[in-house]
């Protein structure tokens, strides 16, 4: 075995773009983690079963709408694709930075969710404030727009890129719905300490994810530059 056949997948590829953006979304929305306050938030509700899955919708609907638009609007803005990937992959790597750093700040965030769940516990709460921004904050939307600046710049490939993206977020939004179904069961297993641990390991993915598309923005970047200067 040489190292080329260590080499990731091409983005252009299904299984290529799923396998950049599955851990990216599962480390932002970190839905095993969540399921805890889930918990916690919902007790005593009748329809807390119903809820998860409502949940789970509106997390996918947000996702798919920033991975599929989100970048073309960038780009509408005069936002290059490079610039894009390395702006994109600056936000990722802060985000992961400051949960791996400073969870309590995730943690509060959360909590302020939560509380705002619990004053208005008998209504709709599905979308606000536990879809937005509890599951699906406007973290998970920056991580999102920076995926989907990574697709093919020339056209080729880009439906199975978005294919890989979209299955990604299909499967994130089903592990949402899922753990926060079964959020009882999650919280007998994890407990709070159990859930830092995994919170610290998902971040430290997520910023080699946002390394990653910095990198890649930069290769774009050089490489137009050196090819206008010459």
């Amino acid at each position: 075995m040489t190292l080329s056949d260590l080499s990731p997948l091409p983005l252009t590829t299904v299984v290529g773009a799923f396998l950049l953006a599955f851990p990216a979304l599962f480390s932002i929305v970190n839905p095993v983690g969540a399921a805890i306050t889930f918990h916690q938030v919902t007790e005593g509700r009748s329809d807390r079963h119903e809820l998860a899955w409502r949940i789970a919708f509106n997390a996918l609907l947000i996702l798919l709408g920033s991975l599929l638009l989100g970048g073309y609007i960038l780009n509408f803005f005069g936002v290059s694709l490079g610039a894009l990937r390395v702006a994109g992959g600056l936000v990722v790597a802060i985000r992961a930075w400051q949960l791996l750093m400073q969870p309590e700040a995730q943690e509060s965030r959360k909590a302020n969710a939560a509380a705002s769940a619990e004053q208005h516990v008998q209504e709709d709460v599905a979308f606000f404030p536990l879809t937005m921004p509890f599951t699906t904050g406007p973290g998970a939307i920056s991580v999102a727009i920076a995926l989907a600046s990574q697709r093919p710049a020339d056209g080729h490939g880009v439906l199975s890129f978005f294919a890989g993206v979209s299955i990604a977020a299909v499967l994130v939004a089903l592990l949402v719905g899922v753990s926060y179904r079964w959020s009882s069961k999650v919280l007998s297993l994890l407990g709070a300490s159990g859930a830092r641990v995994m919170s610290r390991l998902v971040a430290f993915l997520l910023l080699c994810v946002g390394v990653q598309i910095i990198s890649s923005g930069l290769e774009s970047l050089v490489t137009s530059y050196l090819k206008a200067a010459t």
